[in-house]
């Protein structure tokens, strides 16, 4: 096979995963209700950064970075399937009409880390040998 064959490959996009984040959340027979996410593209994933720029004072000039809160809940909002964050009954559940606001008013902090964590991997932002490494060191 040559070199270029073994890149010619379809993008990780549309994967999909349930995680179970708390045993807060159950369904209708008592179980924990998993979170389903999915893999976007990394074209969907500038969208999103660029979409979380913000301009800053550094030294008195005007600097252009990425807003990592907002990035943050950008891409949890994006890779999250289940529960519809979108949906209005939910996010007026959780006191609030603006979609990227209800993980936030959902989910307790640990909650949250490990939804990121699972998006992240899902994504293959988190590289497997590090984690298996800093399990080991711990």
């Amino acid at each position: 096979m040559s070199a270029l064959k073994a890149f010619l490959q379809p993008p990780v996009t549309g994967v999909t995963k349930e995680v179970i984040i708390s045993d807060r959340f159950k369904d209708d027979e008592g179980n924990p209700a998993p979170f389903v996410i999915k893999a976007i593209t990394q074209k969907e994933n500038e969208k999103l950064a660029r979409m979380s720029r913000k301009m800053s004072n550094v030294n008195g000039k005007p600097v252009e970075g990425l807003d990592n809160l907002l990035y943050t809940k950008r891409l949890v909002l994006a890779c999250v399937q289940e529960p519809d964050f979108n949906n209005q009954e939910i996010c007026k559940y959780y006191g609030t009409e603006d979609p990227l606001e209800v993980p936030s008013q959902m989910l307790s902090i640990g909650e949250y880390s490990r939804l990121s964590e699972a998006i992240m991997g899902l994504n293959g932002m988190v590289d497997p040998k590090e984690k298996i490494e800093e399990a080991k060191n711990f």
